[in-house]
């Protein structure tokens, strides 16, 4: 006879524990999805004399990836030159990435970062072009040219905590210097009001990039018109924001193809190359 020791337990495993009040099983929340990542994505072109021109700058182009992964400056390739079939091509090739850039100013630019990233699309006014680099040289130039400028606005009852957050940002900010290490003020770990964070957009103002990296949530950084000032924020998978910050920097990390990603991209646009010849 098995003595019980032997026996499987009770009282565990599916069906084993009571339902709801309701009789309801419980539910879960979901698991974040649609996270973006790099596929394979073949032109179907029947690929012959006439696209040579739109290959030959495919070329480049990853050549120009390697190059900036590996130590180079950016580099950019004007796109107007191109008839309709070739440039047809080169964006059924490039698609589009996570991270979108505006600038405004005059001329206004939008950017669209392809699927090999550090690899950008510009499109304006007299502007076509693709750009390789860890991110568009004008969205670092023009960035904090002033949408809107900061305002001199008097402080209200509930401005509490704002006002030494904007001494230590105008501090930093003077004191920026290419190399200088990221200076971070998290909003989220800090006790602030509605009108601390009003009084300080409005005494910061608005500088003319915007930018959206996009991901399991979503990242949206907004220059402001204080040099070096970013507005960083992170939100979740349903939007919700999760982190606030302030950072001072030339451009916020989070929006920067690293250098290996160049390097890779390169790699990845030869091989795209090597499937449709």
């Amino acid at each position: 006879m098995v003595s019980n020791f032997h026996l499987p337990p009770t009282g565990y495993g599916p069906g084993s524990q009571p339902l709801g009040e309701e009789g309801e099983a419980l539910e879960y929340l979901p698991m974040p999805q649609d996270m973006r990542a790099y596929s394979p994505h073949l032109p179907e072109v029947e690929v012959d004399d006439h696209l040579t021109p739109a290959l030959d700058l495919l070329r480049e182009i990853a050549l120009a990836a390697d190059a900036c992964g590996r130590g180079g400056g950016n580099r950019r390739f004007d796109l107007s030159g191109l008839d309709p079939a070739n440039r047809a091509l080169i964006a059924e090739t490039m698609c589009a990435g996570e991270v979108a850039v505006k600038i405004h100013d005059i001329p206004a630019i939008a950017v669209q970062e392809s699927v090999f990233a550090g690899v950008w699309g510009l499109k304006g006014a007299g502007v076509d072009a693709i750009e390789v680099g860890p991110v568009p040289d004008q969205a670092l130039t023009r960035a904090f040219a002033p949408r809107r400028a900061g305002q001199q606005v008097p402080k209200g009852p509930q401005v509490v905590n704002a006002p030494p957050l904007l001494v230590e940002l105008q501090d930093k900010s003077a004191q920026f210097a290419a190399g200088t290490e990221v200076h971070v003020i998290n909003l989220t770990l800090l006790p602030h009001t509605e009108a601390d964070l009003e009084w300080l957009e409005a005494q910061l103002g608005q500088g003319s990039v915007d930018i959206l990296s996009r991901g399991y949530g979503n990242c949206r950084i907004t220059a402001t018109a204080l040099r070096h000032v970013w507005r960083v924020r992170f939100y979740n998978s349903m939007d919700v924001l999760i982190l606030d910050t302030f950072e001072v920097t030339e451009m916020p990390e989070v929006a920067l193809a690293a250098s290996e990603d160049l390097v890779d991209s390169g790699e990845r646009i030869l091989e795209v190359l090597e499937a449709i010849r």
